[in-house]
């Protein structure tokens, strides 16, 4: 996928990767960009990304981005916090901009030392291009595949958006490593202001596994270059990029077979509706119904009656695929014939709470066999 206008990106294998893939990734801007962060709410958060929070608090401009897979740097203590500090470092010297201009970021296993004398030695075999892609691949785990979402603007301005994960996914702010790209004329005060926005409505209604990663960071960058644009239409392109984004990490979770999308209406507020959605999305049980194509809406019952939002049994509305299951009382439907319809790419859950007009939505995947036995092995 091309990049906005200004940025360039590439990409190489630096051996941190036990299989030996690409694992090293740099992103650049010709131009100092306006940018907006928001990182891991993990206590135990990994020192890309608290040096990341530090720099957004500075107020400076951001130019580039590196990140190594296969390691997280997280929990390797000071040790740690230097190798992270040294590979920004690295980087700004390639390419003669200043360390606090460059964005760190991690994605592997916990507790192992960051071998930073293998990212000085392959930062200068990336080769910088106008295609995401390169990048892109070198920043995925246990993905199966690139996920990666594209709107374009008034006046021919773009944006451009990639997400790595697919595992340790509930995001309690972003996912695993998002990378939002435009080459729109967007002021730093302005993407601040509206980015947390956005990922409320994306990434933070993303479950895989309910488990937050010490890692998570997601990021929009603007360079400029294609000038200024109307304000509404682009925070729906940006917002519609992030949407993408968010359903296929849930398509591609660990193991999962089909893509789970959960939606709630007639809540107290969006802010209910959403987290009734998400409690959905992240049951274990519900889950596992939908693996195996089971029309068990007592534990969607189950899930809204745990999250916290406000509704009476009597007046709850369920629906599968389409098909009413529930409403204020047990409806008779044929088991058979749903749960043929939930043999599907996509199953989709509608809740109607009745209380009002508070709406949400969540992702998330079926639960299966074949997620046990990734996360039984990891290491191993």
């Amino acid at each position: 996928m091309r990049l906005p206008i200004g940025f360039r990106a590439g990409s190489t294998r630096a051996k941190i990767k036990p299989s030996g893939k690409p694992d090293l990734g740099l992103l650049v801007s010709g131009t100092p960009c306006s940018w907006a962060f928001v990182g891991t709410l993990n206590r135990a958060a990994a020192p890309s990304v608290n040096r990341g929070r530090k720099l957004y608090a500075s107020g400076g401009l951001l130019q580039a981005i590196v990140v190594n897979a296969g390691n997280a740097n997280c929990a390797t203590g000071q040790a740690g916090v230097e190798a992270d500090r040294r590979m920004a470092e690295l980087a700004a010297v390639q390419l003669g901009i200043a360390p606090e201009a460059v964005l760190t970021g991690s994605t592997g296993v916990i507790g192992q030392p960051l071998p930073i004398e293998k990212i000085a030695a392959g930062l200068p075999q990336i080769q910088l291009g106008p295609e995401i892609d390169p990048f892109m691949e070198a920043i995925l785990t246990t993905d199966l595949v690139p996920k990666m979402a594209e709107a374009e603007l008034p006046g021919g301005a773009r944006v451009v958006g990639i997400c790595k994960g697919s595992g340790m996914i509930q995001p309690n702010m972003a996912t695993m490593l998002a990378y939002i790209l435009t080459d729109a004329a967007v002021s730093q005060a302005e993407l601040r202001q509206g980015w947390k926005g956005v990922i409320d409505k994306s990434f933070n209604q993303v479950t895989v596994d309910t488990d937050t990663s010490t890692n998570d960071m997601a990021v929009l960058l603007a360079n400029g270059a294609s000038g200024e644009v109307p304000l509404p239409e682009f925070w729906a392109a940006v917002e519609g990029v992030c949407v993408s984004l968010a359903r296929q990490l849930a398509r591609d979770g660990e193991g999962a077979t089909k893509l789970l999308t959960v939606k709630v209406n007639g809540a107290l507020s969006d802010e209910e509706a959403r987290k009734a959605a998400l409690a959905v999305a992240a049951s274990p049980l519900w889950k596992s119904a939908v693996y195996g194509n089971d029309p068990n809406w007592g534990r969607v019952m189950m899930a809204i009656g745990k999250s916290g939002a406000h509704f009476a049994v009597d007046r709850v509305r369920i629906s599968l695929q389409g098909i009413p299951l529930y409403a204020g009382r047990v409806l008779e439907f044929d088991r058979a014939s749903v749960s043929e319809a939930m043999r599907a790419e996509e199953v989709i859950v509608e809740v109607d709470l009745a209380e009002g007009e508070g709406q949400g939505v969540a992702w998330g995947c079926d639960l299966t066999e074949e997620y046990v036995r990734i996360n039984a092995l990891y290491t191993t």
